[in-house]
């Protein structure tokens, strides 16, 4: 199952708190991830601090595009996270 985010509240610097719809909640620090053309514009405070929670994607979007998929952020607060593929019965 893919993690919903539901809220996302800026804290400070590059840090966003982050709330799923399963409940898991925390801190997160993206100075690290603001690399490569997209992202590289976030490291300006006051344009990082300019996101929004989009509700069609279940992530986080920026004003210029630039966007984390909702599977990264999660494992970001569940380092344990992974994809697993769905299994479908019936099939050998």
């Amino acid at each position: 199952m893919l993690p919903k985010l539901r809220e996302a509240k800026y804290t400070q610097d590059y840090s966003i708190w982050l709330k799923f719809a399963d409940g898991v909640e925390g801190e997160v620090d993206f100075e690290d991830e603001l690399w490569g053309e997209v992202f590289e514009p976030l490291k300006e405070k006051a344009l990082f601090a300019k996101f929004s929670l989009n509700n069609e994607l279940e992530t986080i979007v920026w004003p210029n595009g630039a966007d984390f998929a909702p599977e990264f952020l999660y494992q970001k607060l569940c380092p344990t996270y992974s994809l697993k593929p769905t299994s479908k019965s019936g099939v050998a």
